[in-house]
């Protein structure tokens, strides 16, 4: 499994077009081979963190390729984000208690 781990901190201009951009991608990656979960959180000082989980590189990069989704990258740069880092990483361990 892969995990990508996108920090952001939005521009004033990021409106109702990014909110309706990010919800439209998010449809759009459930809905993509491999697609294993998505979470997102937004820190006091206002960055926001989302993780997305892959179930291997290849479908994580049939996401990253996706034509709609290059356009919403393209958006992103130009419009919405003061900043971003992308971090993907390959999970190597996952244990999980439940109560």
């Amino acid at each position: 499994m892969v995990v990508v781990v996108f920090r952001s901190r939005l521009t004033a201009e990021a409106g109702d077009d990014y909110s309706e951009m990010a919800a439209e991608m998010l449809a759009t990656a459930k809905e993509m081979p491999g697609f294993v979960e998505f979470k997102s959180f937004k820190a006091d000082d206002g960055e926001r963190v989302s993780l997305v989980y892959w179930q291997d590189r290849e479908t994580m990069a049939g996401w990253r390729n996706h034509p709609r989704h290059r356009i919403a990258q393209r958006q992103g740069r130009a419009k919405w984000y003061q900043e971003f880092r992308l971090e993907v990483a390959d999970i190597v361990r996952d244990t999980k208690f439940e109560r």
